[in-house]
């Protein structure tokens, strides 16, 4: 057990958790939302610190991340739990196990300490180390710690985030975060309070923060049938993204039936084509197709003449840039971090 970071002590031993948006007001003996967090007398304590229940070395492409060290590794680390309760969740037997199965969790998970990620990552040659899978906002502590070590080796900091943290935990974190993936699920508050148990506005906040700090940011949008594909919202959304900065790679991914939204069909191709085209008129510079591996909306398209500067198939590179962040065919400079 590891005593959180930013919390605050309250009357009647109750404390607020400011680690993120929700703010959670925890009595003695109780937990917060995301229930790996809890009140033992008036002192916060993470209950996740250092136990790994998933770790494995991805392509960063996976995360997804076109745009930041194309074709190197991350090595991912999660814990159980989250602090949003989204119906179509893609890693609920894990995300959700801290609130479905109890203490059980602990069982399935593994000490894996700060030190110890490190040194994986290194001995397996990774560039980055990628806090995902479940939201690393929930093992903050953890994360923080062992980002701090990595960035002592030149390894960098990745956040596969739904974007609910406070300015606060950025604040904390500060130049140890070198890049992020952001689900900005929907445009809407209401997709956010009926679907995921959240709010929209502190997530674009986190996207605006993110990018004053000179973190590379990259928004993913998983598109859902008759939830959040409709027109005019993903103009919205797209438009807010190019006028935040036109280089912000988005990605629209398609929805397969999952968890508690089975009963969805799957996103039609055709309906991720036409949000990708949607982000382009918007004005942003890059939008790609996802979980649709072979589409022509995977690869990197140089926005001065339209080659392909980096070809993909799912999350394999077909070729890589030839003189760092250049276009191969034009010798525009690209919105890519090659270091």
């Amino acid at each position: 057990m590891h005593e959180a970071m930013l919390y605050e002590k309250l009357d009647d031993g109750a404390v607020r958790c400011d680690l993120c948006a929700h703010r959670c007001k925890i009595r003695p003996d109780k937990l917060g939302v995301c229930a790996v967090r809890q009140n033992q007398d008036g002192t916060l304590y993470t209950l996740v610190y250092g136990r790994s229940i998933s770790a494995a070395v991805d392509p960063i492409e996976k995360k997804p991340l076109y745009h930041f060290l194309p074709g190197t590794t991350a090595f991912s680390i999660a814990t159980p739990g989250c602090n949003f309760r989204c119906l179509f969740c893609q890693n609920a037997d894990i995300s959700q196990l801290s609130k479905e199965g109890g203490k059980e969790w602990n069982r399935y998970a593994r000490d894996l300490p700060p030190e110890k990620v490190v040194s994986l990552a290194a001995s397996y040659g990774c560039a980055t180390i990628a806090y995902t899978y479940t939201e690393p906002t929930i093992f903050f502590e953890y994360a923080y710690d062992t980002a701090r070590l990595a960035s002592q080796q030149g390894i960098k900091n990745i956040f596969v985030t739904n974007g609910f943290m406070t300015p606060e935990a950025l604040d904390a974190i500060g130049n140890d975060l070198h890049a992020a993936n952001v689900d900005l699920k929907a445009f809407t508050d209401g997709f956010y309070r009926r679907l995921c148990g959240g709010r929209l506005q502190p997530v674009l906040d986190s996207i605006a923060k993110m990018h004053d700090m000179g973190v590379w940011v990259e928004v993913t949008t998983l598109l859902i049938p008759g939830e959040n594909d409709d027109e005019g919202e993903l103009r919205e959304l797209a438009a807010w993204l190019a006028a935040l900065d036109p280089d912000r790679p988005w990605h629209i991914s398609r929805f397969h039936p999952d968890y508690k939204m089975r009963d969805h069909s799957p996103t039609p191709v055709s309906s991720i084509h036409r949000a990708v085209e949607i982000g382009y008129e918007a004005g942003l510079r890059y939008a790609f197709a996802g979980n649709v591996p072979g589409d022509p909306h995977e690869h990197t398209r140089c926005p001065a003449c339209g080659a392909a500067a980096i070809e993909r198939y799912g999350y394999r590179l077909r070729n890589k840039l030839v003189g760092g962040d250049k276009c191969p065919q034009c010798g525009e400079a690209l919105a890519i971090v090659t270091a």
